[in-house]
């Protein structure tokens, strides 16, 4: 959680981040977080034609060459077990982003890396509202989360 609100507060345009973490959430097919995110972005005035080609952004002229590199970034920190971030990515990364919004950019990654494994995880439906809780422990006030029971329709 504490990471999550260190990203929320992070100065990237949320439209980029929007696009980041779609094509994230695409990757690892998690069906909630596509569902919120393709909303989230359509709410703040992202076109649908953009949203509809994400998966094949790097075959169309639709995208910016920051938004470019921060997809091309965040799909080689989101499939590290196919491959290492090359020495090219990096730098196109670098290029398009300071060294802070670089380390905002991929502590947004993080972030929705293992948001995507917790709701696939626990197989959590488009549009589910309220499904994870966050609870603070009486005696030491640290946070922790607890996932609520699954829906009965969802298999689990």
């Amino acid at each position: 959680m504490g990471l999550q609100q260190v990203v929320n507060r992070n100065g990237l345009d949320p439209r980029l981040l929007d696009l980041v973490k779609l094509r994230v959430s695409q990757i690892n097919r998690c069906a909630f977080c596509i569902d919120l995110h393709v909303r989230d972005a359509l709410q703040r005035g992202e076109k649908a034609e953009r949203l509809h080609l994400l998966p094949a952004w790097e075959e169309v002229a639709l995208y910016s060459d920051r938004e470019r590199a921060a997809l091309r970034w965040a799909e080689a920190l989101t499939r590290l077990a196919e491959a290492t971030v090359s020495d090219a990515v990096y730098a196109e990364a670098r290029t398009q982003f300071t060294e802070a919004e670089l380390l905002d950019l991929t502590l947004a990654i993080v972030a929705i890396n293992g948001w995507n494994r917790f709701n696939v995880g626990f197989r959590v439906p488009p549009q589910a509202t309220g499904y994870f809780k966050v609870s603070t422990r009486p005696t030491n006030g640290t946070e922790t989360i607890a996932a609520t029971q699954p829906p009965a329709n969802v298999a689990a």
